[in-house]
């Protein structure tokens, strides 16, 4: 038994469903002995979920970037997420969907005949509070380190997960990770910077994994008039910057307003966040 975690939810695994305090799997899945898979987190609000066509689409370029062909089709993963979320009964959620190569002989070359493993589970998430709205978030920056695929929304998350705990040992909501002296990501979100009224974002390529939000705060930018530049990124130009910002699925979009225990321009949210907050948030309201 795993504490907080509801063992007699339904999840899905491999065409059936079950409870997950029933769900199991082969230790000799290649997910467990390699990291040898990917995921995609859609979220759902009052039960609706939001940009899925982004997350399926990502998902879809993810096992073709691994080599995983599932067999389904983009019409079969809609209908899973749907049907987990009506299963779920539950209003704000998030639905996880996990694929391995499957189970095979533990070799690191890619096995034959094998059958994908494929999972998905519904959990509750509640939206980011009042207090990480308004106050904002604190981070620090650190080297990126890991491996030069970050596009692969892979299960392969040590690097991450390493990150993230190098917040915690720092007393911080979260970490900026720097390859090369420039910005890429967050532990596990997009990091966007504000500059002279201009909204500054890492390029979209491998060193990053693409946020479906990416292209959501830049739907919000053009809607609220606020310049939008894609662009490598300096340390030197987040450590002056204006306004630090962090997106994920989530944790929606929230201002970053201590970096490195300094304050991020006045200390406290700025316009361009309020800008794209109050966007952020009328979007949601209209679903």
């Amino acid at each position: 038994m795993i504490p907080d975690v509801d063992n007699d939810s339904i999840v899905y695994l491999n065409g059936q469903y079950v409870r997950l305090g029933d769900a199991k799997i082969s230790v000799l899945d290649r997910g467990f002995i390699f990291g040898d898979g990917i995921y995609d987190v859609v979220p759902a609000y009052q039960g609706k979920p939001f940009r899925m066509e982004g997350h399926l689409a990502r998902l879809e370029r993810s096992l073709t970037a691994i080599g995983i062909d599932t067999g389904m089709t983009r019409d079969n993963w809609r209908a899973l997420v749907t049907d987990m979320i009506a299963r779920s009964g539950l209003g704000d959620c998030m639905v996880y969907i996990q694929v391995t190569r499957g189970v095979a002989r533990r070799d690191h070359a890619f096995p034959e005949n094998v059958q994908p493993t494929i999972f998905c589970m519904v959990s509750p998430f509640t939206r980011p509070d009042a207090a990480k709205r308004e106050k904002g978030l604190s981070a620090v920056g650190i080297p990126d380190i890991r491996w030069l695929r970050c596009e692969v929304k892979s299960v392969s998350l040590l690097g991450n997960v390493l990150a993230k705990q190098q917040a915690v040992e720092a007393g911080v909501d979260d970490v900026l990770q720097f390859r090369d002296g420039f910005l890429s990501e967050g532990s596990s979100c997009n990091i966007w910077v504000v500059r002279n009224c201009v909204l500054l974002a890492p390029p979209r390529d491998n060193l990053i994994l693409e946020g479906i939000r990416y292209g959501f705060i830049e739907e919000l930018a053009a809607a609220a008039n606020v310049p939008f530049e894609v662009r490598t990124i300096s340390e030197a130009e987040v450590d002056t910057a204006d306004e630090l910002m962090l997106t994920s699925a989530t944790k929606e979009i929230l201002p970053i307003t201590r970096y490195n225990a300094r304050p991020v321009g006045k200390g406290v949210a700025g316009p361009v966040y309020a800008a794209l907050r109050a966007g952020y948030d009328k979007v949601i309201a209209a679903l």
